[in-house]
């Protein structure tokens, strides 16, 4: 008999993978990266046991963390797909606290991809 998995462990699970498939996309799917995405979750966990109502807002607070973990310790993340010149710049989550996030190029004021969606945003090109 297999135990349920609460409503709670489900969103944080489907925050996890959501943002592991951008990483991936994105090819910094690292071992020390994805710490990053489990230490988001970690806290995270307990910022929804506080307020229950923000279960929806998950998926995007933890590609927030990750992004922001990410530029202290190696640069940005993830980079525009869209704008082909100019300084490479990175993709903003938006809304900030909000449901459906969405990876925006604020250069070309444009939705990229959802939050789990880049490598499709990306053309889905896989690594040779």
């Amino acid at each position: 008999m297999r135990a349920s998995v609460s409503p709670l462990e489900q969103t944080l699970h489907a925050a996890r993978a959501l943002v592991l498939a951008d990483l991936v996309a994105g090819d910094v799917a690292e071992a020390d990266v994805v710490s990053l995405v489990e230490n988001s979750v970690v806290e995270r966990r307990w910022w929804v046991e506080q307020w229950p109502e923000g279960a929806e807002y998950v998926a995007g607070l933890v590609a927030q963390d990750v992004q922001d973990a990410l530029l202290e310790r190696y640069g940005r993340w993830p980079l525009c797909p869209v704008c082909g010149s100019g300084d490479p710049h990175a993709l903003d989550v938006e809304p900030e606290l909000g449901a459906d996030p969405h990876w925006v190029c604020h250069k070309a004021g444009v939705k990229v991809a959802a939050v789990g969606s880049l490598g499709s945003a990306a053309g889905g090109t896989t690594p040779s």
